[in-house]
């Protein structure tokens, strides 16, 4: 099994990957109006990689996976909360990526 750094490191990933996206349509960068499936597809990897990286944690016994479960939360609101409150919900789930992949545990 992969170390939890590198599960994280993945989930981390993935979720900037989504970021970048959905920042380059809020900005007119890229329109995917004709095409939402790419950014729901990431979002379901994200999602995915995001449990993963945590049950991964857990076996390890690393911290990890408790520093990430808190970006669940905003992951999970993302597709019953309004335009609006869309990017401020995507992007709470920041701290928490953060937070996993700097922990220290080496593992």
């Amino acid at each position: 099994m992969p170390s939890s750094r590198a599960l994280v490191a993945v989930a981390g990933a993935a979720y900037l990957a989504n970021v970048a996206l959905g920042t380059a349509v809020q900005t007119r960068l890229v329109d995917t109006s004709r095409n939402r499936w790419p950014h729901h597809a990431l979002y379901v990897v994200t999602s995915t990689a995001t449990v993963v990286a945590i049950v991964g944690s857990f076996a390890h016994a690393s911290p990890r996976g408790w520093l990430l479960s808190p970006a669940l939360l905003p992951l999970a609101l993302l597709p019953h909360v309004g335009h609006r409150a869309h990017a401020i919900t995507g992007l709470a789930a920041a701290p928490w990526y953060a937070a996993a992949l700097v922990a220290r545990r080496r593992d």
